[in-house]
């Protein structure tokens, strides 16, 4: 049905990836089911398998396992110690469980050939097996639940991610000096740079990947590659191992690829857009032909949901201090809380195609984010959006920068500790992530923070020690 056809993962050298796919992650198989998968796993000649997972902070982690174990983690999961892992558990409470979603399968196709290594992506529970409250795949599951139950079959994301390609130093560390020159939309045949996007396109389509476009950016040494808008699960695993595949090609290439929202002052920083879809009945459900611009009132609602709680939003969008370097006046990132059909300064903004292609973009959000817990709370403030009726205020169609009256327009939080607290003061958000997530996120805002506030920075030696 409409759930296949948007969310299903086909790898194009798994021709029976499709028996395995599912929209909210693993059902334990039945037997005839898992011996069709070890098969399949023989068949592409994987020696290993990586058990995927994400940490709080989105970062991927790992347990590897010979390909000889793979029957009894299908069964069982596969043990492992939670305590180490940011924003998971004490000690007390360490002992948890990976279960590999069937339908993530995919060989990584930058790893050598002979010993080939696949992955799966896992969920994560509780000795008690139940699904473990802190894992961000989890928390999104959830939320998509609570979509269905408001009778939308499905939430898709469709997220544009920007990196800089940056040059390494003898050592392999990586450094700021740009590897190419090009600017927006460049065509530069020679250069590493476009070898590594390249790269990472092939790789992610052999491993299953719909991408729309890969381009050069604005700033020198930054890229772009968007994907095909799919279920907000699929899409969130999706980023995940589009910024590993990336990082990992560019190592290979000698070079650094970095998802930090601002690496360079001066220049424009990293956006992570995600154009965002609900669809009812198999249909676009923000579509109305009938309506002005032919946004229908659910599309309003959502946009107006958003709106209302996009300063919590901006906790888990824009993560790390240095994201709010980035969201500032000038570099086209947005600043103030406004929506637009037309122009591409507002924070939301409704691209023209219509039809099934009918979105809403969210502009502020930046790679660096967790996108789990990024897509979790867009939806949760978009369906308290379309269950009270919220309509946004109205929208601003002019280049917002070049507007006389912002002074009185409402802004995004200006840095990661009013970010937290906004979070915390919104009820629907934190209800949608669960007092475990809320409480270590809130514990790792307020350490960085207080890293933050008593380093020394280059800034403060260039402007006081020659003058005082």
């Amino acid at each position: 049905g409409a759930i296949q056809h948007f969310g299903g993962v086909h790898h194009s050298h798994s021709a029976g990836s499709k028996a395995f796919f599912s929209t909210t992650g693993p059902k334990m198989l039945a037997a005839d089911a898992i011996q069709k998968l070890v098969n399949h796993i023989d068949k592409d000649k994987v020696k290993f398998l990586r058990l995927q997972f994400s940490d709080l902070v989105g970062h991927p982690k790992n347990v590897s396992i010979p390909v000889t174990q793979v029957e009894r983690a299908l069964k069982h999961g596969v043990g492992f110690d939670g305590s180490s892992i940011q924003g998971f558990v004490r000690i007390e409470e360490s002992d948890m469980i990976l279960k590999p979603d069937p339908s993530t399968y995919a060989v990584l196709p930058w790893r050598p050939q002979d010993g080939r290594v696949a992955r799966f992506i896992c969920d994560v529970y509780g000795t008690n097996d139940e699904p473990f409250v802190g894992d961000p795949r989890n928390v999104l599951k959830q939320v998509v639940l609570d979509a269905e139950s408001l009778g939308f079959d499905l939430f898709c994301v469709g997220p544009e991610m920007e990196f800089f390609l940056f040059k390494t130093d003898q050592e392999g560390k990586p450094t700021t000096e740009f590897q190419d020159l090009g600017h927006y939309f460049s065509f530069s045949p020679t250069d590493k740079a476009s070898d590594v996007r390249r790269g990472v396109v092939l790789a992610l389509t052999e491993m299953g990947f719909d991408i729309e476009a890969s381009h050069h950016e604005v700033a020198e040494s930054q890229h772009e590659i968007d994907f095909r808008f799919c279920n907000a699960l699929r899409a969130a695993d999706n980023v995940i191992t589009f910024k590993y595949a990336t990082k990992s090609i560019a190592h290979q290439n000698d070079l650094h690829a970095t998802f930090m929202a601002k690496p360079l002052e001066g220049i424009n920083g990293s956006g992570m857009h995600c154009n965002c879809s609900l669809y009812k009945d198999g249909k676009n459900a923000f579509y109305d032909p009938e309506k002005p611009q032919e946004l229908s009132d659910t599309c309003l609602y959502f946009i107006g949901g958003v709106l209302k709680h996009v300063k919590g939003i901006t906790r888990l969008a824009n993560p790390t201090i240095n994201s709010y370097k980035r969201l500032v006046p000038g570099y086209e990132a947005p600043v103030y809380i406004s929506w637009s059909s037309a122009n591409r300064s507002a924070l939301v903004r409704v691209p023209a195609a219509r039809g099934e292609a009918t979105r809403v973009e969210l502009r502020s959000p930046d790679p660096t984010c967790n996108p789990y817990l990024t897509f979790a709370v867009i939806l949760a403030a978009g369906l308290d959006g379309i269950r009270n009726q919220i309509m946004p205020p109205p929208s601003i169609n002019g280049n917002i920068f070049h507007l006389e009256n912002t002074k009185e327009m409402d802004t995004l939080p200006p840095d990661l500790m009013s970010a937290n607290d906004a979070l915390l003061a919104d009820k629907v958000l934190c209800d949608a992530l669960g007092p475990h997530v809320v409480g270590s996120l809130t514990r790792i805002a307020e350490s960085e923070w207080d890293d933050y506030c008593t380093s020394v920075h280059p800034w403060e030696v260039n402007r006081y020690l020659a003058n005082y």
